[in-house]
Order: structure tokens, then C-alpha cells, then sequence
């Protein structure tokens, strides 16, 4: 029996097809320059997007420009120091960590953290895989402190 289909599917669907909303009143330039400007700002892509459909108007930035945000962030040399779904779950393993700190004998988020380190473990398989992250790269808790205290997004300017 399939247990992801018990509950139902009760979430809005995109529209089916990939051509641009006649209301967006914003050119392509005009998006790209408002995504590098909240890039410049410290917004992760998730942000970003939410930012243009609640602010700009814009429901899909792939929709209006053909291309997806984080391509556009790559051409204008904007890089994230770690894949932004890892860089979430590191920063839940480190809250959680203080948290086991702070009361021992919490059995269940001594289980939460099993899971969740779990799932890093599994996700930075995958992206070293697929090369996004180096093959010596290695979560450890100690250092994940330091590496969630850090930014995420980071500029390179154009020389």
C-alpha cells in the first residue's frame, strides 16, 4: 500500500503552462536587476522568490524569464555557501543540539536529531554526486555552529 497517498493531495498546483502572466509589469531586466538587488541583501533564493510573488507580482520567476532563479543568481557570480535545503537543515541539527544541551533527557529530540542529521548525511551524498559540494566535504557538528553563524549568500563583484 502506498502511505504517501492516505491523506489526500489537498495543495494548489502551478498552472500547466510555462508562458508569463499578462499581468507582471516588471521586463525580464527589470526582474533580474530586483533579484540581484535582494540577492545583494542577504535573501536565499526561497526569499527571493517569495519576496517577487508577494511584492512584485511575479508567480514564477522560470515562467517570466525562462530560466530559473538560481541560474540568474549564477550569472550574476552570486554563490550560496552551501545548497540552501542543506544550509536549513544544518541550522534545525544546531538549534536542536542547544536545545539537548539545555535538557538532556529530551528522548524525543535526541531522535529529531538522529533524523534530521540523517537527512544531511543523505543530501550530502547526493550533492557530492552531483558535484555541487567537494568530495571531502564533511558535516560535523562542531564546525556547523560556525558554519550557520556565516551568510549564506555571498557576492563576487564584476571587476
Amino acid at each position: 500500500m502506498n502511505k504517501g497517498k492516505e491523506r489526500g493531495q489537498s495543495h494548489s498546483t502551478r498552472p500547466p503552462t510555462g508562458v508569463a502572466p499578462k499581468w507582471v509589469q516588471y521586463s525580464p531586466e527589470e526582474i533580474e536587476m530586483i533579484i540581484v538587488e535582494l540577492a545583494r541583501k542577504g535573501y536565499p533564493p526561497s526569499m527571493i522568490g517569495v519576496i517577487l510573488r508577494d511584492q512584485y507580482g511575479v508567480p514564477l520567476v522560470k515562467s517570466v524569464l525562462g530560466v530559473k532563479l538560481h541560474k540568474i543568481l549564477e550569472k550574476y557570480n552570486v554563490k550560496l555557501t552551501l545548497p540552501e535545503d542543506l544550509y536549513n537543515l544544518i541550522k534545525r541539527a544546531v538549534n536542536l543540539r542547544r536545545h539537548l544541551e539545555e535538557h538532556p533527557k529530551d528522548t524525543h529530540s535526541q531522535r529529531g536529531l538522529l533524523e534530521i542529521e540523517s537527512k544531511i548525511h543523505r543530501l550530502t551524498k547526493y550533492y557530492k554526486r552531483i558535484g555541487v559540494i567537494p568530495p571531502d566535504w564533511k558535516y560535523r557538528p562542531q564546525e556547523a555552529k560556525i558554519l550557520v553563524s556565516r551568510p549564506l549568500v555571498t557576492v563576487e563583484e564584476i571587476e
